[in-house]
């Protein structure tokens, strides 16, 4: 990051690449205190040039599928000028190859979206800002799903456990030997196995919430080991 002084003596901060630094270097910018003077109409001759190179050879794949915008300049030469110019709008392409070929590509959705903004493309960039956000909406539906199925794989297991330490109980020694609030609990367990630990509350002739609930069936789980134990 080197600091530089505008046409209209404001300093700007400018970041370069290890080439653009290089190249600077070569041409004797090594002190932040010398003074670049930088033509208002570069940054529009670069847009311009942009333009060009991307009506050229270049692409930009469906963004509902993936993130991926593609220069393949003619030459090594167009390739370098790409990058340069990419990088002083604070772009960072890579580097790879399609087939033979050189290219410069970009995979970060909001570069890319800087660079149809660059190039005016305002209809593309409207459409990738969309797959954007139904890949958001996507994402979090899904997320939100996996965790619910996720949640109600726990209750059912929990479900299934509970019912068989019940009814262990209920063979061995019989649900009238057992105290009457583990009684009531289990009763309910039984006449309503699908329902959540809130639901069984309801059901009893004393609702005792969530924690109640469970904490009596952790009892009746203690009595059936107990059980088992001695099996």
């Amino acid at each position: 990051m080197e600091n530089f002084k505008s046409k209209d003596n404001e300093v700007k901060k400018l970041s370069f690449s290890k080439r653009i630094k290089a190249e600077l270097l070569k041409r004797g910018f090594t002190d932040p205190q010398k003074t670049i003077k930088m033509n208002p109409d570069d940054k529009e001759k670069s847009k311009e040039e942009l333009k060009q190179y991307f009506l050229a050879g270049a692409s930009v794949t469906d963004p509902m599928k993936e993130y991926h915008l593609e220069f393949l300049p003619e030459s090594e030469k167009e390739l370098e000028r790409i990058e340069e110019i990419l990088e002083s709008f604070s772009i960072h392409p890579k580097r790879g190859f399609r087939g033979k070929n050189s290219m410069v590509y970009l995979k970060d959705a909001g570069e890319i979206a800087d660079v149809l903004k660059i190039l005016g493309a305002f209809e593309s960039l409207m459409e990738l800002e969309n797959a954007r956000i139904l890949k958001e909406v996507s994402e979090n539906v899904n997320r939100r799903v996996n965790f619910e199925a996720a949640n109600i794989n726990r209750t059912v297991k929990a479900s299934v456990k509970q019912q068989e330490d019940i009814l262990l109980i209920k063979e061995k020694i019989g649900l009238e030997r057992i105290e009457s609030g583990l009684r009531e609990v289990a009763e309910q367990r039984l006449r309503y196995p699908d329902a959540s630990l809130e639901e069984l509350s309801k059901g009893l002739a004393t609702p005792i919430g969530k924690s109640g609930v469970n904490h009596r069936l952790r009892k009746l789980a203690r009595i059936a080991k107990e059980l088992r134990n001695e099996a």
